[in-house]
């Protein structure tokens, strides 16, 4: 992955449980989409594992997954209307169109429209438009945090895998 600071994280250990939350988030965005940094677009698309798993299936699924959390579960419109896939599973299916650049570009699109979307509510607000029912931010920012953070080490190990086996010295 490209490198990161050490950690912004360490910059806001006195800030406000929410500036925390976006912070922390936005590292994990950041590690996800930087996962495709400095591949081939076949490298991107590689399986490596019998699921739909790649890495760029799991920056495109990311993108889906902020805008379940951060449009579908704040104005309450449904997939079809945002243009999302109806499940999780169909969010992984790739098409010719897609390149890394393509989905690096449509995933920081929706960090950012997720970020609009939340930024003038509090962690205690309720959003309403999850299956589930009215769930506090807050709780939507740690279930974010959870998904990522796993996404992220799935993207570490595949990247590694990717790498290692292309090394010139290893063939």
């Amino acid at each position: 992955m490209s490198a990161l600071p050490p950690t912004v994280a360490d910059d806001v250990i006195n800030h406000s449980g929410r500036v925390q939350f976006d912070t922390f988030l936005d590292e994990h965005r950041r590690a996800l989409s930087a996962s495709l940094d400095g591949l081939t677009e076949e490298q991107a698309r590689r399986r490596l594992v019998p699921s739909r798993t790649t890495l760029l299936g799991l920056v495109k699924h990311a993108t889906f997954v902020e805008k379940v959390w951060f449009d579908e579960a704040v104005t309450r419109r449904s997939r079809a209307e945002i243009g999302i896939p109806a499940s999780p599973d169909e969010s992984f299916i790739l098409d010719s169109n897609d390149t890394i650049a393509s989905i690096q570009t449509a995933y920081l699109e929706a960090c950012a429209a997720s970020r609009r979307a939340v930024a003038k509510l509090s962690l205690d607000d309720f959003l309403l438009g999850n299956r589930r029912g009215p769930l506090p931010l807050r709780w939507v920012y740690l279930h974010m945090l959870r998904e990522l953070a796993q996404h992220c080490g799935h993207a570490e190990i595949l990247r590694e895998q990717i790498l290692d086996a292309d090394r010139p010295w290893k063939r």
